[in-house]
């Protein structure tokens, strides 16, 4: 494949004219400008999308599937710096939420869906009769060494073994192969 000399002084000119355009666009991923997390029943966002006006960065709006607009929703102001501005919603029940971010200038910072999971269910237990015989971990079949922590020294001499058995090999199989060599 040839590739005329035109191409090659064109291509570093269309280059140059299309990275304003490129730059301007900005990375895909934040086009939220709002990061949000769950833990346990409690949602939190993060943003530094606003601006403090008269005292207020804006608030922060927790919808469920039944609500529609960020008036119906449970607002709490944000709070943080001008680096950072943050909200929290705790005893969050489980549920699919929208969270919307408004700053205090009427500009939305972003929105974004967040799932919050029920709490795990503890297994229930189940009363072992005490004249029962039975080892007290079983079998722990397929577990081999793995259950005990051997410490640094051991698996470093153990490595050195293991290393100086290969290295033994490839010397036998050598001389084998070519006896006159040592």
């Amino acid at each position: 494949m040839r590739i005329s000399p035109s191409l090659l002084r064109r291509g570093p000119a269309v280059a140059a004219a299309a990275l304003p355009f490129a730059l301007a666009a900005g990375p895909v991923s934040a086009a939220s400008g709002i990061s949000v997390s769950t833990s346990g029943s409690t949602v939190s966002v993060t943003t530094s999308a606003c601006g403090r006006i008269n005292g207020s960065w804006g608030t922060a709006s927790l919808l469920d599937s039944r609500q529609t607009s960020f008036a119906h929703g449970r607002q709490v102001a944000l709070s943080g710096t001008a680096a950072a501005q943050s909200a929290a919603w705790s005893s969050v029940t489980p549920g699919t939420y929208t969270v919307i971010v408004l700053c205090s200038n009427n500009d939305t910072a972003g929105t974004q869906t967040v799932i919050v999971a029920p709490a795990p269910s503890p297994s229930p237990t189940r009363a072992v009769p005490a004249a029962t015989a039975s080892p007290s971990r079983g079998v722990l079949g397929g577990v081999g060494g793995a259950v005990r922590d051997y410490g640094t020294v051991t698996l470093v001499a153990g490595g050195a073994l293991a290393g100086s058995g290969v290295i033994a090999a490839v010397w036998f199989l050598r001389r084998r192969a070519k006896p006159y060599r040592f």
